[in-house]
């Protein structure tokens, strides 16, 4: 697919760029998150945001197939030791919560639900469009929860429409404020939920199945 024939919307509001966005790190080579607390939700979201603003940058960005030392926070994730789901098949987009969020292309809302607890999405929408030779499921996670008052199954979302907002913890799965962006070729039957993080043993079908966000993002460091 010629992802550069299609004029996608900022799912953001604005373009990505290195001027207003920086390349966070959470892999276990960060040696910084060491320091951190990761399971108290406001220290976790300090050290976000310190950075962001110490970098006078409004975004912060990344993840896409990072191998995250941040899951360790949650037992959603540590379904068994071999089975250990610390692959993030998503993009991350770190800023204040409140902060709108567009859809990218024309689509339908193909469902959505409040997946409640400790580190999971908390609210989530997932949009399905078509991009011609194929469909496309796009996924947002960690909104706001009066997000899902508003929309229905089935009810069509246009281009640069507002679709969401970054959501406030605790509501957004108790994570600092940021947009879980992730895109599927396949729901294989899932509904409201995707799995967004993978174990090694299954990295290459999601590998295969969840295409690089950033081909719609187009955010270039």
């Amino acid at each position: 697919m010629n992802w550069k024939s299609f004029d996608f919307y900022p799912v953001m509001g604005e373009k990505l760029t290195a001027k207003n966005t920086l390349k966070l790190d959470f892999s276990p080579q960060n040696e910084a998150l060491e320091k951190v607390d990761l399971s108290h939700t406001a220290s976790f979201t300090e050290f976000v945001f310190s950075q962001l603003q110490s970098a006078q940058k409004k975004f912060g960005f990344g993840g896409y197939l990072e191998q995250r030392a941040i899951y360790r926070r949650s037992e959603v994730f540590a379904t068994a030791i071999a089975d250990f789901r610390n692959i993030h098949l998503g993009i991350d987009i770190w800023c204040d919560a409140g902060t709108p969020v567009f859809c990218p292309w024309d689509g339908v809302i193909h469902s959505f639900q409040d997946n409640a607890g400790f580190g999971n999405y908390g609210p989530t929408i997932i949009v399905q469009h078509d991009l011609g030779e194929r469909t496309l499921f796009s996924l947002y996670g960690h909104l706001f929860r009066k997000d899902l008052d508003s929309i229905k199954e089935g009810q069509h979302i246009r281009k640069g429409e507002i679709l969401c907002h970054v959501g406030p913890y605790p509501e957004n799965g108790d994570w600092p404020p940021h947009l879980h962006f992730q895109l599927m070729w396949d729901m294989m039957g899932n509904w409201g939920d995707f799995p967004g993080v993978a174990s090694q043993k299954d990295l290459e079908t999601y590998a295969e199945l969840c295409p690089d966000p950033n081909l719609i993002l187009g955010f270039d460091s």
